[in-house]
């Protein structure tokens, strides 16, 4: 099994759920964080008024920027595919598209029923 952590822009999670979902991932964890890359801001990102010093404007950047993280569990041969899935609607060719990481989940275990590895989280 594979864990697929992807951070994404806010504005594509919705579409990112749905296309997860038609392709039979509907599981998730998704949660808002806030993050950088090195490029420290994205001009035009973010259009609300930060109150919290921690992501207050420094020299016309933003400390850190609003993003979206899921997360899912997805047997190996679908790995690729979640990729591959996420990548495409998340590309817009331009810096802040958003990172993915792959990582080994070694087990998993449903607590309701005891199901441990892909029945878990199938």
């Amino acid at each position: 099994m594979k864990e697929v952590i992807a951070i994404i822009r806010p504005n594509k999670i919705t579409r990112t759920k749905e296309v997860l979902d038609a392709l039979g991932f509907p599981s998730m964890t998704a949660k808002a964080v806030f993050g950088r890359g090195k490029q420290k801001a994205i001009i035009g990102e973010v259009n609300f008024a930060v109150k919290n010093p921690e992501l207050a404007e420094e020299e016309g950047n933003m400390r850190y920027i609003p993003k979206r993280m899921i997360s899912l569990v997805v047997p190996d041969e679908d790995a690729s595919l979640v990729v591959e899935s996420i990548m495409k609607v998340n590309n817009t060719g331009q810096i802040g598209d958003g990172k993915i990481f792959v990582c080994p989940v070694d087990d998993a275990l449903r607590v309701r029923t005891k199901e441990t590895g892909e029945e878990a989280i199938l």
